[in-house]
C-alpha cells in the first residue's frame, strides 16, 4: 500500500471529492483526519467508512475561513499523532453570482475560505512537517481558474491564487523536503452540483470530450499519486483531471446562468 503508516488531513472531507479522497487514502494504508465545517453527520459517516478499512480516523470541526479555527484544528491533530505526512486542501465554496451582483461579503467569503484558508492550513502543516522530516501538500483546485467560467469570478480568482501559491510554496518549502502540488478537477458528480442540476452529467457530457462528468472517486488517483513517494520528484505542478475539458474549452451557457440565478435568489 502506497500510504502505509502515513497520517493525512483532508479538509472538507464530509462529502464529495474530499470524502472520496479520505477513503481512498485509507485504502492505501493512511490514517485520516476528516475535517468538516457544518456536516458532522457526513464526517462521522466518512470516519466510519475509513475505520472499516482497518485504519484510524478522527473527525475535526473547523471553518477554514478563520485562521484561529485552523490553529485550533492543528492543535487537536498534534495531540493525537506525532507527525502529519500529507495535507489535502480540498475545502472550498463556489459563490455563484452574476458579475455585476457580487457583493463585498460574498467576495470575501469565497476568497477567505478558498485562498486564505488553503494558505493558513498549508502554513500550519508545513511548520509541523518541517519538524518531522517533510511531507506533501496537495491542493484541489478547479478548471474554472483556467477557462474563465461565467458567474464564478470570485471562485476562479481564489483558485487562480492557489495555482500561484502552489509554485511559491513549492520553492520555499523544498529545502524542508515538503512538496506542494495542485490538481484541478473538471465537472464532477457531487451533491452540490447535482442539487443545482439533476441532469448535470448530461449537461456537461455535451461539452466534455470524454462525454460525461466525473465521479468523485476518479479524483482519488491524482491525490494519492501526489501524496505518495511515486511523485517524490514532483513539486510546484498543476495538472487537470477533467476528461479533456480544458483542451476543448466549451461551456454549457444555460447551466451557468441557471446556477447563478439559483444561488443569488
Amino acid at each position: 500500500m502506497r500510504l502505509e503508516g502515513k497520517v493525512v488531513l483532508v479538509t472538507g472531507a464530509s462529502k464529495g471529492i474530499g470524502r472520496a479522497i479520505a477513503l481512498g487514502m485509507a485504502r492505501e494504508g493512511a490514517d485520516v483526519f476528516v475535517n468538516y465545517n457544518r456536516d458532522q453527520a457526513g464526517a462521522e459517516e466518512a470516519a466510519r467508512s475509513i475505520r472499516a478499512t482497518g485504519r484510524r480516523a478522527w473527525i475535526v470541526q473547523a471553518d477554514i475561513r478563520y485562521p484561529e479555527q485552523i490553529r485550533a484544528m492543528f492543535d487537536f491533530l498534534r495531540r493525537q499523532v506525532f507527525a502529519l505526512h500529507v495535507l489535502v486542501n480540498n475545502a472550498a465554496i463556489t459563490g455563484w453570482t452574476p458579475l455585476f451582483e457580487i457583493t463585498v461579503e460574498k467576495w470575501d467569503a469565497v476568497i477567505e475560505t478558498n485562498l486564505r484558508g488553503t494558505f493558513f492550513c498549508s502554513l500550519e502543516a508545513a511548520r509541523w512537517m518541517k519538524e518531522t522530516g517533510g511531507g506533501s501538500i496537495v491542493n484541489v483546485s478547479t478548471n474554472c481558474a483556467e477557462l474563465g467560467v461565467k458567474n464564478l469570478v470570485a471562485y476562479a480568482s481564489s483558485k487562480g491564487g492557489i495555482h500561484a501559491m502552489t509554485r511559491q510554496l513549492a520553492v520555499e518549502l523544498a529545502p524542508y523536503k515538503i512538496r506542494v502540488n495542485t490538481f484541478a478537477p473538471g465537472p464532477t458528480l457531487v451533491e452540490r452540483n447535482l442539487s443545482d442540476d439533476p441532469d448535470y452529467d448530461a449537461t456537461w457530457g455535451g461539452v466534455v470530450p470524454l462525454g460525461r462528468a466525473a465521479h468523485p472517486e476518479e479524483m482519488v488517483g491524482a491525490a494519492i499519486f501526489l501524496a505518495c513517494e511515486e511523485s517524490s520528484y514532483v513539486t510546484g505542478q498543476l495538472f487537470f483531471v477533467d476528461g479533456g475539458w480544458t483542451v476543448a474549452g466549451r461551456l454549457p451557457e444555460e447551466y451557468l446562468e441557471k446556477a447563478a440565478r439559483k444561488h443569488s435568489a
